[in-house]
């Protein structure tokens, strides 16, 4: 991988006003291609951190860099798929994928065809002329994944996306997300609070203690590409599952 980071943090903390810290002494790099997980405890910050690197809210402390820039710079190629799919009800399927061209001054041939390529590769080429209403809530998410993918951002921040959906399509959607990844070669990082998902989509997990959020393990997860179905019940993944359960246990309140 290439040494120049996409992400770059040395000792980021963030709080609220006159309230407790969030996080402390945050120190992570990120580097083309990569995906990070972040695992944690509830309330150790693990969305605030994704929050700052998109620069939706300014760290307290420390130095932040995406892409060798401030985060919000408008140069840098982020996107953020949030807890919902939170689709606009008033749009077709095709047209919410294009809001971010149609917000950009994309011609509408362009939108068009960005949107139709999109829809094919998350499975819902069909799916154009339907309203969110008359989808499920796997293909909403599909849906806003094509919408983040629009732009072709080379940072891709993911808070829990998948955490309302069922197993089996929650494992059908990680598969399908790596071959967006692989598709598409952008960096992202995934806070989730499975530890097999985690597994499962990562590079790297890391792993936060809480109040506040500190950097507590960092899991490096050679699992070979691509990553299928049958990669669930290989020894290698059960035994960095394990691995990383025992790590989260360390950093539980029960713990």
């Amino acid at each position: 991988m290439s040494l120049c980071p996409v992400v770059e943090l040395q000792a980021v903390a963030k709080r609220f006003g006159d309230g407790p810290p969030v996080l402390e002494d945050i120190s992570l790099r990120a580097h083309p291609g990569e995906m990070v997980s972040l695992l944690g405890p509830s309330g150790c910050g693990k969305s605030t951190l994704l929050r700052l690197i998109a620069g939706l809210t300014p760290p307290t402390a420390g130095s932040l860099r995406v892409e060798g820039r401030p985060p919000g710079d408008p140069a840098a190629s982020v996107a953020f798929v949030f807890q919902e799919a939170t689709l606009l009800p008033w749009l077709s399927v095709r047209a919410n994928v294009e809001v971010p061209l149609r917000l950009g001054g994309a011609a509408a041939a362009d939108r068009a065809a960005t949107s139709s390529r999109l829809l094919e590769l998350v499975g819902l080429g069909h799916r154009g002329d339907a309203y969110p209403r008359q989808l499920s809530g796997g293909q909403r998410m599909r849906v806003s994944l094509a919408r983040a993918l629009s732009l072709s951002p080379r940072l891709l921040l993911l808070d829990e996306p998948f955490g309302a959906l069922d197993e089996m399509t929650r494992e059908r959607l990680n598969e399908e997300l790596l071959a967006l990844q692989g598709a598409g070669s952008w960096t992202g990082f995934f806070v989730t609070h499975s530890v097999a998902e985690a597994v499962f989509l990562s590079h790297r997990i890391l792993i936060l203690s809480a109040h506040p959020g500190r950097l507590h393990a960092e899991v490096p997860v050679p699992l070979p590409h691509p990553r299928t179905a049958e990669t669930r019940l290989q020894p290698d993944y059960l035994r960095l599952v394990a691995q990383v359960s025992r790590q989260l246990r360390a950093v539980s309140p029960a713990g």
